[in-house]
């Protein structure tokens, strides 16, 4: 079992920036990613990582975030730029060890953390 903890969350304007942290209870090998909850929504998938760095992002958010993982620290990361109200919404982080070519951002993941919410005005 892996636990997930998110933090970063909070309210910025738009046009500015945070960083979603993803700290993961053990080494998170295999697929981590971060996805979106809307209100009244789907969730949207929004960037994935595969143990070998491969990265996909969601169309929405290509050229304004970046995911990245730092493996001494157990910790996966979401660099987000340029946001607009349209980016308001509950992050997760999600991590699933045995996805393999599944890793995109429409996967389900077998682990998932509380999330933190993103306020964009």
């Amino acid at each position: 079992h892996v636990q997930l903890v998110e933090s970063g969350g909070g309210s910025v304007q738009a046009g500015g920036s945070l960083r979603l942290s993803c700290e993961a209870s053990r080494y998170g090998r295999g697929c981590m990613g971060w996805f979106r909850h809307f209100p009244g929504k789907e969730r949207e998938g929004v960037a994935v990582m595969d143990s070998d760095g491969s990265v996909t992002y969601a169309d929405s958010v290509k050229g304004r975030f970046t995911i990245s993982r730092d493996n001494s620290k157990n910790t996966l990361y979401l660099q987000m730029s340029a946001l607009s109200p349209e980016d308001a919404a509950m992050y997760y982080c999600g991590a699933d060890p045995v996805a393999g070519a599944n890793c995109d951002t429409n996967l389900d993941f077998r682990y998932q953390g509380q999330g933190t919410q993103v306020t964009v005005s």
